[in-house]
């Protein structure tokens, strides 16, 4: 299905109808067009942090990865350690160029036959010929992303609102996990993930189904006040978790190393690409780091803003917004690493003006439900 906005030739989601039904403001995002808000962003922000919200993020990349070879070209291609994984598992990952920088950021599904690559949508193509470029053996790689539709409920009663329509025991299943469960007549793959740091959930819905399971997901959330959700406020509420953007906060000129992923570097695991290069980097300690700023008064950073210290510009905000649950202006940038203690103290040029901010600990928001 394809869609035209402002003259843009777009996919439409399989939920598209109804985020118009809904009175969606409706823009370009990823080749798609989709939801950037409904009620408006602080609300559906905050309705996620206090009740529970419903996304459609059905733009995402979704590859199965399978065959004899699969784990060590998985191995290989990113820099956590997939061996790690049990069927059942899921893990935050990233792959990287050969110089370090970031190639995207993504999750690893481990699957009974298979694994499933979960990718950022506008570094799909481009994530799959990286993928394909390398495949050495018996591994067989298929982008799936045209097959599934993808709901996303999020937030403290989402629980509660996958209970209404399933009998699988959520109350068992732990965060980064995935199983599969029957919802009314259809057996569906989902997650308890999300990219909010509430509780959440994500249903991998084939299209034929969609209709079917928004009908039942909206049905259900209608007893604990859910509230449809569009990209704005999921930019801020993973902004507020210090959740990376790539594009924005993470790409091809940023290591994980710099980025505060180097947690999901593993050395130990063995070669993979950019191993040489991210283990220097670590051990001499990166000239930049990625931090979390908050600014004085009610200014509304954003992507581009220039970061200066002692009148000269150290950096720029990768994202910035003003955050809806702590009631303060909040952005994320690179500075060097001499800035980078918490404490430490630049400025935030907005509209000509300096505006004072302060490095302090992730998340900027602490209170998230996400078990």
């Amino acid at each position: 299905m394809s869609g035209e906005v402002e003259g843009e030739k777009l996919k439409q989601t399989p939920f598209h109808r109804h985020h118009l039904e809904a009175g969606a403001k409706m823009v370009p995002f990823a080749g798609y067009v989709m939801p950037i808000q409904y009620s408006g962003i602080t609300a559906e922000h905050l309705a996620v942090r206090q009740k529970v919200g419903l996304f459609d993020l059905s733009h995402m990349g979704e590859f199965d990865v399978s065959g004899s070879g699969a784990l060590d070209f998985l191995q290989k291609m990113t820099t956590n350690d997939v061996s790690q994984l049990k069927v059942g598992q899921i893990q935050y990952n990233c792959m990287c160029y050969d110089d370090g920088g970031i190639v995207d950021d993504l999750l690893v599904y481990r699957l009974p036959d298979k694994y499933m690559l979960v990718v950022n949508a506008s570094n799909l193509k481009k994530d799959f010929d990286w993928l394909k470029s390398h495949i050495k053996g018996d591994v067989r790689l298929e982008d799936r992303s045209d097959y599934y539709g993808l709901l996303a409920v999020q937030g403290p009663r989402a629980q509660k609102v996958m209970e209404k329509i399933s009998s699988f025991d959520f109350e068992a299943m732990p965060y980064y996990h995935v199983a599969t469960a029957t919802f009314g007549k259809h057996k569906v793959l989902f997650s308890r993930t999300g990219y909010t740091g509430e509780d959440g959930f994500e249903m991998y819905i084939p299209a034929d189904i969609a209709d079917d399971m928004w009908d039942m997901t909206v049905g259900a959330g209608k007893d604990f006040d859910m509230t449809f959700i569009g990209l704005g406020a999921r930019d801020s509420l993973r902004l507020e978790m210090k959740m990376a953007l790539y594009g924005n906060d993470i790409d091809k000129t940023t290591t994980p190393i710099e980025a505060g992923l180097a947690w999901i570097v593993k050395f130990e695991k063995g070669d993979f690409v950019a191993r040489a290069i991210l283990e220097k980097q670590k051990s001499e300690k990166p000239k930049r780091r990625l931090i979390c700023l908050e600014l004085e008064g009610k200014a509304f950073p954003r992507h581009g803003y220039e970061l200066v210290h002692d009148g000269k510009t150290v950096g720029q905000v990768t994202s910035g917004t003003f955050s809806p649950s702590l009631n303060k202006p909040i952005a994320m940038g690179y500075l060097p690493l001499e800035l980078t203690n918490l404490g430490s103290r630049v400025e935030v040029k907005i509209r000509d003006k300096n505006i004072p901010a302060v490095v302090v600990k992730p998340p900027f928001y602490k209170e998230g439900t996400h078990r």
